[in-house]
Order: C-alpha cells, then sequence, then structure tokens
C-alpha cells in the first residue's frame, strides 16, 4: 500500500491545479462582485463543448484551442455581467445569486436541447502518454494540466499586483465608493472581472477535455467542488484557492486510494468542516475585522 500513496499523492496534486484554475475564476469574481456565481459550473461545461467541437469539426487540437476559446469566454462573460446580469440584478446582490442561477439553468437545458445528453470525448492518444515523476507515472494530459494551472495563477497573480487594471480590480474590490471618486469605471470593472474568472473557467475546460468528457451536466462534477476550494483557501484569495485545490486533490486521491474510488470525495467535505471549525476563514483568508 505504502507504494502507492506516492503515485496517489502526484496524481491528486494534478487534479487539484484543475480544481485550482476552476476556483480561481470564482474567487475572483467573489472577491470584486461579492457575489457566488451559480453559472460557473455551466460555463464550464460550455467551454468543455466549444473545444470538443472545435477538434471535431476543424480539427484544432484542445491545447491549441486555448487561444480562441479563452478570448471568447472572456467577451461572453464580459457581456454576460454587463448586459444580463448587472441590468437584471438592479444592484442587488441577492438578486446576483438568482440570476446566475437562473443563468445556470437555461444554459445546462439548453445544452441538453440541442446536445442530448450523450457523452462526448476526444481521441487524442497523447494526452494519455506517461511520463515517469519520482517513480509514478502520470499522463501527459495531467501533467500539462498541472503546469498550466501553475503558470495562469502565477500569471493572475502579477496582473492582479503589477498592473493598473489588476490596482482597479483591487481598489473596487476594497471599497467600491472610493473607486469611483478616484474615477474608476466600476460598471467596466465588474464585467471585466467577470470576464476574466469566465476566461479561467474556459481554460480548464480546455485542459481538462483530453482526459475527461463533456455532457451538459458535466459541470456539476467540478461546481461543488470548486465553491469548496474557495470557501477553504479563503473567500476572495488568489493564493488560497490554489492551495485549497492542490490539498483537496491530494485528499481526494488518498480518499479513493484507501476507500474507494466512489467515496473519494468524502475526504474533501471532511477537510471543508474542519477547516471551517478551526479556521473559519480559510486557510489563506483574513480574519473579519
Amino acid at each position: 500500500m505504502s507504494s502507492l500513496i506516492l503515485p496517489a499523492v502526484l496524481n491528486g496534486l494534478t487534479m487539484g491545479a484543475v480544481y485550482a484554475l476552476i476556483a480561481l475564476g470564482l474567487t475572483l469574481i467573489y472577491g470584486v462582485l461579492h457575489i457566488i456565481n451559480f453559472a460557473h459550473g455551466s460555463l464550464l461545461m460550455l467551454g468543455l463543448y466549444a473545444a470538443y467541437f472545435l477538434f471535431s469539426y476543424l480539427g484544432i487540437d484542445p491545447y491549441l484551442a486555448i487561444i480562441f476559446v479563452v478570448p471568447a469566454f472572456f467577451v461572453l462573460g464580459y457581456l454576460l455581467q454587463r448586459v444580463v446580469i448587472a441590468p437584471m440584478s438592479a444592484g442587488s446582490e441577492q438578486n446576483v445569486l438568482l440570476v446566475t442561477l437562473a443563468l445556470s439553468l437555461v444554459i445546462d437545458n439548453l445544452a441538453l436541447f440541442f446536445w442530448t445528453s450523450n457523452t462526448r470525448t476526444v481521441d487524442i492518444p497523447y494526452a494519455w502518454d506517461t511520463v515517469e515523476v519520482l517513480g509514478a507515472y502520470l499522463t501527459k494530459g495531467r501533467v500539462i494540466a498541472f503546469f498550466a494551472a501553475l503558470l495562469v495563477a502565477g500569471l493572475m497573480w502579477l496582473f492582479m499586483t503589477r498592473t493598473r487594471t489588476g490596482s482597479a480590480i483591487r481598489a473596487v474590490a476594497i471599497e467600491k465608493r472610493g473607486a469611483e471618486i478616484v474615477g474608476i469605471d466600476v460598471n467596466h470593472t465588474y464585467a471585466l472581472t467577470f470576464g476574466i474568472g469566465t476566461a479561467c473557467v474556459a481554460l480548464a475546460a480546455c485542459l481538462l477535455l483530453p482526459t475527461f468528457y463533456a455532457t451538459p451536466q458535466v459541470g456539476y462534477t467540478f461546481v461543488l467542488v470548486a465553491f469548496t476550494t474557495v470557501v477553504m483557501g479563503g473567500m476572495g484569495s488568489l493564493p488560497g484557492a490554489l492551495v485549497a485545490g492542490l490539498a483537496l486533490g491530494v485528499i481526494e486521491a488518498l480518499g479513493g486510494l484507501f476507500l474507494g474510488e466512489s467515496l473519494g470525495q468524502i475526504g474533501i467535505f471532511v477537510a471543508f468542516i474542519l477547516t471551517l471549525l478551526f479556521r473559519p476563514a480559510g486557510l489563506l483568508g483574513r480574519k473579519p475585522t
């Protein structure tokens, strides 16, 4: 059994990086707009289908599809917030929750209507090739996703801390009224943040597809873990989302090893409960003042 622990941990880290990437967009949206985006899983599902159709009809590799899907989903997220969410919520955070929930239901049911419930996969043999890491054999697709997620997390941190746009986003997150006074377009910043969060989930979809599948219900597979990652890492904390995502991936892998694959996610929610009990603000979250 001990010889299986290291491979399980390494596989957990590769899956946890994808959880973290999905959660990065979610926690960024929460950190600025102060709302939970219930449509996040549905947007992940759309990203998987976008990459799938680009591969099926145009022969574009899902990893190459990133250069098309990510900008398109940034625009989609920007327009959703600016044209649908903001006008329909009328400035109420409670209404935003209902609007995003309604968006999720609409997107999922339209996908089910147009694409049925059939499982769609892509055949990319090299994604299932293995590489040896510390004596463990990992699939290339998971390794690519792991390093891509770490790279994106680093780039997002640099964007948020080293650019004027990132500074504007942080200013709006901290004090909306003060940001307006100094001339920051708050509505544009909200839409920009939602667009970036949607682009992150689209990137995660492109990284997932070579070793995963697309169905109209696939978003539910990840969205609950993504919400758990956001809360466990600390609401609005990008580093926290990365750390929590990696930790939950390892916990899930070890849970699957010791309890069986079907019970692997039990460990995720046990860790979540323990975090709330002993560190309510999350692993890297700030305690309320």
